[in-house]
């Protein structure tokens, strides 16, 4: 298969000089991979929600959902238990799966759900041209905040380590070989593989500069760890408001037992709820 032809005819609308292309690129030259390695492309499901990211299921040529507003997870996670042998992608926005979607975010996290769960983080809204979201920093000067945003941003990394997400990662889609092989760790983790990318918006918030200068890339020999504490000081490295650097990379992973696993062991009658918690709480001290 020709890596060209995972990207289908339809018109493109995004900005030119929108993050998006390179999260569309590096998705379908991991998926084109896996292809060729011998994956069925009808393995393959993508989720999205709406935002200019929701146009990835116009644009890649795999089975596709559109969710409604915040509701990709719930979506995703309906495929994953409906055919545990689908490769479940979900692709959300900031605004999209922090604001009206943090919920559904935070369980899927809990319950460990096997997913892929894509977040294009450009840090406003940009198909309604320019209000602030949950990662927008404080003072923002967006349509819907002219005097600035007067809210601190969330902290999604350290919200996915702390609530048990089993992978947890940040990319960036200015750096696409460390963003491919983001994609590629997070499509062969077992559990909620949570991939951020900070999305450049060259229309409404372009922090090309400000990303370029203050992103690092995690040591690999030290990172990802299992180490919950420590990966949440390196998540804490950058609040989404200040000048303090910008770790890059994977930063946590183990593997405990996914959601899927416990419900079929549920139905089987082998799996005791009380041991299950309590060996997920020995696997994370």
């Amino acid at each position: 298969m020709a890596t060209s032809d995972l990207i289908t005819p339809a018109p493109n609308t995004w900005c030119p000089g929108c993050g998006n292309f390179a999260i569309e690129h590096a998705l379908k030259d991991v998926l084109t991979g896996m292809i060729d390695g011998g994956t069925p492309r009808e393995e393959f499901v993508l989720v999205t929600g709406i935002g200019c990211h929701g146009k990835m299921a116009d644009y890649l040529g795999i089975n596709s959902f559109y969710a409604i507003h915040g509701r990709t997870i719930p979506v995703a996670t309906g495929i994953a238990l409906a055919n545990p042998d689908l490769r479940v992608i979900c692709c959300a926005g900031d605004g999209d799966c922090y604001g009206e979607g943090l919920e559904h975010l935070v369980f899927a996290a809990k319950r460990n759900v096997d997913i892929t769960l894509i977040i294009h983080d450009n840090r406003v809204y940009g198909l309604t041209t320019g209000q602030y979201t949950p990662t927008s920093p404080l003072g923002f000067p967006g349509r819907s905040t002219p005097a600035g945003s007067p809210e601190y941003p969330l902290n999604p990394l350290a919200l996915m380590v702390a609530t048990g997400a089993s992978f947890v990662a940040r990319g960036y889609s200015r750096r696409l070989p460390q963003l491919r092989q983001l994609i590629r760790d997070g499509l062969s983790h077992r559990g909620l593989s949570f991939l951020e990318i900070l999305q450049v918006c060259a229309s409404f918030f372009n922090q090309t500069a400000y990303y370029d200068e203050h992103a690092y890339d995690l040591d690999p020999s030290e990172f990802p760890t299992r180490d919950v504490d420590r990966a949440l000081r390196v998540a804490r490295e950058w609040d989404y408001s200040t000048d303090s650097r910008i770790p890059l990379g994977a930063l946590y992973r183990t593997r405990l037992p996914t959601y899927q696993e416990h419900l079929a062991a549920h139905r089987a009658g082998t799996r005791d709820p009380a041991s299950a918690i309590r060996g997920f709480l020995d696997e994370r001290r």
